[in-house]
C-alpha cells in the first residue's frame, strides 16, 4: 500500500514539473508532452479492481502492462491517445473525451465514417461496431500477427459476431443474405481458409473492404454490380482466359456491358465451380449435335439440337456447358464425359427448392416414372416464357399441360384415390374453364393459379395452396375484395368462434366444377350448402312460402344469401349485418318494394318445434292438432258405435222393399 502511495506522489510530482516547464502550449500538444505511460501505469496498472460507473455499468480502468507491451501501440504514451482531461487532477474529471482513433488513422476514419458502420455509429445505433469492436483496445495487434483478431484467418470469425444467422444484426435486416458465415465456410474461397489455412484465400474484407463496406446498390460499393469484377480480379487477374469458352470472345472486346457479373453464375457466399469443370464454346458443340444426321444416344435420346429453336429460347444467351456440366474439352467428344443430367436449379434455385419439396419433386427423388420433370412441362432447347402464346406453359396451354398427366386415365389420374375424378373436364366446363379456353381470358383461373406452378402439395399438406386453410387466401388473389368481405365474416376462423368446421370457398362454389352464381342450378342448391351445415334451419326456411316456392324451381324467391349475404354472413346483432335492425327493412325492400319495419318484422324460421323461442306457435299448432285429433275421434268413435244400428235398420228396410215386392 506505501508503495503505491509514493508512486503516486511521483506521478503528480512529474505532472507538476511538466506543467510549470517553460514552452509547454495548452490542449494536444501538451498532452503529448504529459505524464509517461508509467505514471499512468501506477494507477491503472496496479489494482485490477480499479473501475468507474458509466450508465450505470462498472467498467474496469485496468491495463495489464504486458499486453500493452506487446500491441502496435506499445511506442505511444497513453495521453497520446487519451486526451481531453486535466493529468493533474486524480481521480480526473467526467466526462472524458472519447478515443479517436482518427487523429492518427484519418483516412481509414474518413471511410469509416461513410460506410454502413460509421452511418450506424453516427446515428447511435448500439449494434454499430467501432474501431475497438474489431480491432480492440490496449491488446491492438498488427493484421499480419495471427493473434490478432482481423488477421486473415480470424476475419470471418470476427464478421460472424455480428452477421452470422440468429446474431441480433442479422435478425434486424430487413432483406439480408441468410446463413453468410455457413455459406462462406463451406464455400472454395472458406475451404481454402478455414480449412487449409491458406490466408491468400478470401476473406470477408477482401471482397468487402475493412473500413469501406456499402451497399450492393451503392456505385462507390466494392461489390456494386459494374465493381464485381475489378474486385475478383484482385485474386482472378486472368479471368478472361479462364471464361473464354464459356463467353464468346468478341464480347470482351465488343459488347463488355452484356458480359454477366460473376456473382450472376457464382453466388457471393457460395461461391463454388457451380457451372463447370472447363467450360467450351457453343460452336464446338454444334460441330456434332447441329448435324440432323447424327444418332441417338445409348439411352435413345435424340441428340440433333435444333438451332433455330435455341435462337428464339429463353436461354439463346446461355453456353451449352452452363447447363451439360462436366464436359472435359481436352477430348475429341468433350460431353462423352458427362454423367449427369442437367440441373436447372443451379440457375432456379429457389424454383429448384420448391419443387424438390413439392410432391412431383418427392416422386422424382423416389425415382418414380410419374414424375414430372422441369422438361416435361417446359422443353428442353426450346424453352420459351410463359407470356409468348407459342410457349407450353402459356395461360390458355396449361390446362392441356397438366392434363398429359391429370387427364382421366393417364399416369397421375390413376393415382388418385377418392373422388377426384374427371378434373380436366369438369375444370373445361367450369367458368374458370371457359373463360381461359373459350374466351381466352388470360387472367381467368388455371391450374396453376390455384395449385401453383412449382409447388404442388397434396392438400392434406398444411403448406398447401389448397390446403383448407389456405383456400380463402388463395382464392382472393383473384378475387381480393370478396376474401376482404369473407375474413370478417362469421364463417371466417378469425371471427367465428365455434368447434364445427366453418365453410370455405369450396364448400360452396366446389374446386373444378365451379359455375356461374346466377345459374339456376347453383342458386337453387341450398341443401348442399347452407344446409349442410344450418339443417335445422334449412328444414324450417323449406316450410316457408320462400321455401316452397324455391322448391318448385322458382329462382326470382328469396333464398338464404339473399337476405344473409353470400361471403359477407354477420350475426343479427352486429350493426353490419344485412338484418340488423338498422338494415332488415332495406333487405327486405330489394324484392318487396313497399316493405315497412312492420313488413320486416315477419319471423321468417318461425317453427311450431321450438316451444322455448316460439311458444305461441308451438301451443296454437297442437292445440289444433288436439282439437282434430279430438274431433276425429270422437266421430269415429260415434260412427263405430252406430254402425251396428245402421246395419239393423238398413235389413230392415231391405226386408219391407223385397215384401213390398212380392205382394205386388
Amino acid at each position: 500500500m506505501l508503495g503505491k502511495r509514493l508512486r503516486i506522489l511521483g506521478f503528480l510530482a512529474a505532472t507538476l514539473i511538466l506543467t510549470l516547464a517553460p514552452g509547454t502550449v495548452p490542449g494536444r500538444a501538451r498532452a503529448a508532452e504529459g505524464p509517461a505511460s508509467e505514471d499512468c501505469l501506477a494507477c491503472h496498472g496496479d489494482d485490477e479492481t480499479i473501475s468507474m460507473e458509466r450508465g450505470g455499468k462498472s467498467v474496469s480502468l485496468y491495463v495489464h502492462a504486458n499486453v500493452l507491451k506487446g500491441s502496435a501501440h506499445a511506442g505511444l504514451a497513453c495521453v497520446q491517445c487519451h486526451a481531453g482531461f486535466d493529468p493533474d487532477e486524480v481521480p480526473h474529471k467526467e466526462p472524458m473525451t472519447k478515443v479517436d482513433c482518427g487523429s492518427c488513422h484519418e483516412a481509414i476514419k474518413a471511410q469509416h465514417s461513410r460506410s454502413l458502420h460509421g452511418k450506424a455509429l453516427e446515428r447511435g445505433d448500439p449494434l454499430a461496431p467501432g474501431c475497438k469492436t474489431c480491432h480492440g483496445t490496449h491488446d491492438v495487434l498488427p493484421v499480419k500477427d495471427p493473434r490478432s483478431p482481423v488477421s486473415a484467418l480470424k476475419v470471418p470469425f470476427l464478421c460472424g459476431r455480428c452477421h452470422q444467422e440468429g446474431a441480433p444484426v442479422q435478425r434486424q435486416r430487413v432483406i439480408h443474405q441468410d446463413h453468410i458465415l455457413e455459406n462462406f465456410s463451406e464455400s472454395i474461397h472458406g475451404e481454402g481458409l478455414l480449412r487449409k489455412g491458406l490466408v491468400v484465400a478470401p476473406n470477408c474484407a477482401s471482397c468487402h473492404t475493412p473500413h469501406s463496406i456499402l451497399p450492393h446498390t451503392d456505385p462507390a460499393s466494392s461489390i456494386a454490380r459494374q465493381n464485381i469484377a475489378a474486385t475478383c480480379t484482385k485474386c482472378h487477374a486472368a479471368i478472361e482466359e479462364v471464361h473464354r469458352k464459356v463467353i464468346r470472345g468478341e464480347l470482351w472486346e465488343k459488347k463488355a456491358n452484356v458480359l454477366p457479373a460473376c456473382v450472376d453464375c457464382h453466388q457471393p457466399h457460395k461461391v463454388r465451380k457451380v457451372f463447370y469443370d472447363q467450360g467450351m464454346a457453343d460452336k464446338d458443340c454444334m460441330r456434332c449435335h447441329a448435324d440432323p444426321g447424327i444418332k441417338a444416344g445409348s439411352d435413345g435420346r435424340p441428340l440433333f439440337v435444333d438451332t433455330s429453336k435455341m435462337t428464339g429460347s429463353r436461354h439463346a444467351k446461355i453456353a451449352c456447358s452452363q447447363c451439360h456440366s462436366g464436359v472435359n474439352a481436352s477430348r475429341l467428344r468433350p460431353c462423352e464425359t458427362i454423367t449427369q443430367e442437367v440441373d436447372c436449379s443451379s440457375c432456379h434455385a429457389a424454383t429448384g427448392q420448391e419443387y424438390q419439396a413439392s410432391v412431383h419433386g418427392r416422386l422424382a427423388a423416389k425415382k418414380n416414372p410419374d414424375a414430372p420433370t422441369c422438361k416435361e412441362c417446359h422443353g428442353t432447347h426450346g424453352i420459351l416464357g410463359k407470356v409468348d402464346p407459342a410457349s407450353s406453359t402459356f395461360p390458355t396451354a396449361v390446362p392441356t399441360l397438366c392434363a398429359r398427366c391429370h387427364r382421366e386415365g393417364e399416369k397421375a389420374a390413376r393415382r388418385y384415390k377418392g373422388t377426384q375424378h374427371d378434373i380436366i373436364e369438369h375444370y373445361t366446363e367450369s367458368i374458370h374453364g371457359k373463360g381461359l379456353m373459350k374466351s381466352g381470358l388470360t387472367v381467368t383461373a388455371m391450374c396453376t393459379s390455384c395449385h401453383t406452378a412449382h409447388s404442388v402439395l397434396p392438400k392434406t399438406d398444411p403448406a398447401s395452396t389448397v390446403n383448407r386453410a389456405n383456400i380463402p387466401a388463395t382464392c382472393g388473389r383473384c378475387h381480393h375484395g370478396i376474401e376482404d368481405q369473407f375474413r370478417k365474416s362469421i364463417h371466417a376462423t378469425q371471427v367465428g368462434k365455434t368447434k364445427k368446421e366453418l365453410p370455405i370457398c369450396s364448400d360452396c362454389h366446389t374446386a373444378h366444377t365451379i359455375t356461374r352464381t346466377d345459374d339456376a342450378g347453383f342458386m337453387l342448391d341450398l341443401r348442399t350448402k347452407c344446409g349442410r351445415c344450418h339443417e335445422e334451419i334449412a328444414k324450417t326456411y323449406f316450410d316457408t312460402y320462400h321455401g316452397k316456392v324455391s322448391q318448385l324451381g322458382y329462382t326470382k324467391t328469396a333464398k338464404c344469401y339473399d337476405c344473409h349475404g353470400a361471403h359477407d354472413v354477420l350475426p343479427p346483432s352486429d350493426p353490419k349485418s344485412h338484418l340488423s335492425h338498422a338494415n332488415v327493412v332495406q333487405t327486405c325492400q330489394k324484392c318487396h318494394v313497399g316493405a315497412t319495419r312492420k313488413f320486416a318484422g315477419y319471423l321468417t324460421h318461425a317453427t311450431h318445434h321450438d316451444r322455448k323461442k316460439y311458444p305461441v306457435l308451438f301451443w296454437t299448432f297442437w292445440g289444433m292438432v288436439s282439437l282434430l285429433i279430438g274431433t276425429f275421434t270422437i266421430g269415429g268413435i260415434h260412427t263405430l258405435l252406430w254402425l251396428p244400428r245402421a246395419l239393423e235398420l238398413r235389413r230392415a228396410r231391405d226386408k219391407e222393399e223385397g215384401q213390398e215386392t212380392h205382394d205386388a
